[in-house]
């Protein structure tokens, strides 16, 4: 305990050693030592000067040659308990004192005794004030300026509780859609949040994700002659087939779906996270019910809206999916540019057209591949015999011819071409539709749907129940503020007269 308080800076030390005891083993003068080395704060005090043995004194001890103190040593001559049991009053004890010192400490008697003690305290004492004032009104000052806002932080206990609801379901609503927005006033500045991270999922993750998708990838040579010759059926082939064309191209455009519904499940996530951004306000704090009510309804108004906008970015593939537009411009212009032109002609013997769709010929009469050229597509193969007892080679087993492979590149091509039309679709559309129905839906109904379920005059008592402990906290520092404010008044009072 005396260490505690004396290890304070702005403490001074009143060590007091008997004089007819050891001095090095002073437990006083130990702890003075240790709190104090540099003697600085420390003024030591010498008792029972008249009980020492005869033959001895403490000269050495006063003139400041065994204690290496600064502020001084001085001795003293108490009353004994033989004059406190015959009630010797002070002021005899203080004339026996000083008739002691002058004749046992004539040299130094004026420099000791009560009376001195008394003066050189209350001149230490004026003086550390003096000295520590300054310091003192400012830590004070600074304290006191510390608990006032902190107590402003607690907030004034409830009186108009629907008023108060009201007030923190806009306050959170407004932080919520000013988060998304940008427009918060505590901006993050350790990471992406809110809105900066929606816009982040948007065109670095959703759109690097789709940047890698190869848009053949999974499909191999064989894969596509296969689906050429299935679409061909019993019927020799004078052309690719449109029909095998459109069943690749769905096939790879079904490769969207999954970043295109990651993405919807990330922006969820960044929505849900942005609850406890928003919930770090004080209301929520002494609030604890009202603020767990708040999050049930923001989570389950965000749970519904997921469904609704993993529904609608089914729905952009599957429109994709359900009409190939061979006739679009900017797949058009991507294959003719490629080369893609008169790939298909009538051989030398004009072959008709009869059986095969007209339009399908003329759209695919536009296609050739440089690689095929006419002379080797015109001359006559010969046929060989079949043995029907054999197994039907598989094509996996061969080379392809090629015939073969000219029509895999013209339909790798189109494929690719199709494909990057609508994947730049999708990369547009996908962000649109999670805006309107899912980030634009929470900010325009976010405040409405925590007002019709949460302001109710069943509820209102119940949700605004404060925390004990910041109803505990508040008290505590409207006590601590108000001694505070008690200290800087008496600071304030404080003349230089009264320090002289």
């Amino acid at each position: 305990m005396c260490l505690k308080y004396i290890s304070n800076p702005n403490s001074i030390i009143l060590a007091v050693t008997a004089a007819n005891t050891d001095i090095a083993t002073s437990e006083a003068l130990k702890f003075a030592k240790e709190a104090d080395p540099d003697g600085r704060r420390t003024l030591a005090v010498i008792t029972k000067l008249d009980l020492m043995d005869h033959g001895t004194d403490a000269m050495d001890v006063l003139s400041g040659r065994v204690i290496p103190v600064k502020l001084g040593i001085i001795g003293v001559v108490n009353r004994s308990q033989a004059d406190i049991n015959s009630a010797k009053d002070v002021k005899a004890a203080l004339k026996d004192e000083a008739s002691f010192l002058s004749k046992k400490y004539p040299g130094i008697a004026n420099r000791n005794g009560t009376p001195y003690l008394a003066r050189t305290l209350n001149r230490l004492l004026m003086h550390h004030i003096r000295d520590c004032l300054p310091e003192l009104k400012t830590r004070v000052n600074v304290m006191a300026a510390q608990f006032q806002q902190l107590l402003n932080s607690f907030g004034d206990e409830v009186q108009d509780k629907p008023q108060i609801l009201l007030q923190i379901i806009t306050k959170f609503a407004a932080a919520y859609c000013n988060t998304i927005e940008g427009t918060a006033r505590n901006i993050e500045t350790t990471e992406l949040c809110g809105g900066a991270r929606i816009c982040y999922i948007f065109h670095e993750t959703f759109g690097s994700t789709l940047e890698t998708l190869d848009p053949l990838g999974g499909l191999s040579q064989i894969d596509i002659l296969t689906a050429i010759r299935n679409a061909n059926g019993t019927r020799p082939a004078l052309f690719v087939p449109e029909v095998s064309f459109e069943l690749l191209v769905k096939k790879q455009i079904k490769r969207l779906l999954e970043p295109s519904l990651r993405c919807v499940e990330l922006v969820h996530e960044e929505m849900q996270r942005i609850i406890q951004h928003c919930g770090t306000h004080q209301e929520m704090q002494r609030f604890p019910k009202l603020h767990e009510r708040i999050v049930d309804v923001v989570t389950t108004l965000l749970r519904q809206r997921l469904p609704i906008a993993n529904s609608m970015v089914q729905n952009l593939v599957d429109i994709e999916l359900a009409y190939i537009n061979t006739k679009h411009p900017d797949f058009r212009e991507g294959h003719s540019s490629k080369g893609f032109a008169n790939y298909f002609s009538l051989n030398d013997n004009h072959v008709k057209t009869s059986g095969v769709d007209e339009k399908m010929a003329n759209s695919l009469a536009q296609i050739k591949v440089e690689s095929n050229p006419s002379s080797e597509r015109n001359t006559p193969k010969k046929v060989q015999g079949l043995n029907l007892l054999d197994e039907v080679p598989s094509v996996t087993n061969r080379k392809l011819s090629k015939q073969e492979q000219s029509d895999c590149v013209v339909i790798e091509r189109l494929i690719k071409s199709y494909f990057l039309i609508v994947r730049k679709n999708i990369q547009d559309s996908v962000p649109k539709s999670i805006m309107n129905f899912l980030v634009n839906f929470i900010k325009d109904n976010l405040q409405s749907e925590l007002v019709s379920h949460l302001y109710k005059s069943e509820e209102i008592v119940k949700l605004l129940d404060e925390s004990e402990m910041i109803a505990t906290r508040r008290n505590e520092a409207k006590e601590m503020l108000k001694a505070l404010q008690k200290a800087s008044h008496i600071i304030s009072d404080i003349r230089e007269t009264h320090l002289w």
